[in-house]
């Protein structure tokens, strides 16, 4: 019967000794995954970020030729759309 339990005790033991060396390698590649993981999120969402808050060019309004405006405001007081005054207005909004 010593015999048997010497054999119990080592089974035991080995089994045992595997049994922390599995979980300490389980948990250090958790740690290093958990790691790398948690990098590429913060890259990915800095990545994000840099896209969404980016500032658009400004967009500069084209040039309006202002005799070509004065032109086009003068056909429609000639078309009875524009009043002498309204003309006027725009003429020296135009004009400065």
């Amino acid at each position: 019967m010593p015999g048997l339990l010497r054999g119990v005790a080592r089974t035991a033991v080995v089994a045992g000794t595997a049994t922390a060396v599995s979980g300490r390698v389980q948990r250090r590649q958790a740690e290093r995954y958990a790691d790398r993981d948690a990098q590429i999120i913060a890259d990915r969402e800095q990545a994000y970020e840099q896209q969404t808050y980016q500032e658009p060019p400004p967009q500069e309004a084209p040039a309006v030729d202002p005799i070509e405006r004065l032109k086009e405001l003068a056909a429609l007081k000639e078309q009875g759309i524009l009043t002498e005054e309204e003309f006027a207005a725009q003429k020296a909004k135009i004009l400065g």
